[in-house]
C-alpha cells in the first residue's frame, strides 16, 4: 500500500480553507444578529445596524450639546 502524499496534502489544504471560510461566515452572521438586536433594543433601524451605518447628528442638537459641555 502506497500513500499519495500530494493528494493527501491537497485534501488537507482544501478542508482547512473550507473550515476557515465557514467559521468566518458564522462569525459574520452572529455579529450581524447582535447588531440587529442591539439596534432594535435601542429603538434604531435594523437596516442601519446590518449595513453598519451610523446615524449622524447635525444642526441644533449638536450645537446645543457642545454649548452645554463648555459652560
Amino acid at each position: 500500500m502506497t500513500i499519495d502524499w500530494a493528494a493527501l496534502g491537497s485534501v488537507f489544504g482544501v478542508s482547512l480553507v473550507v473550515t476557515v471560510g465557514l467559521v468566518a461566515l458564522f462569525t459574520l452572521g452572529v455579529m450581524g444578529l447582535s447588531r440587529q438586536e442591539r439596534a432594535a433594543a435601542e429603538g434604531g433601524s435594523a437596516t442601519l445596524a446590518v449595513t453598519g451605518a451610523r446615524p449622524v447628528r447635525v444642526g441644533f442638537c449638536t450645537l446645543s450639546s457642545r454649548r452645554s459641555t463648555a459652560s
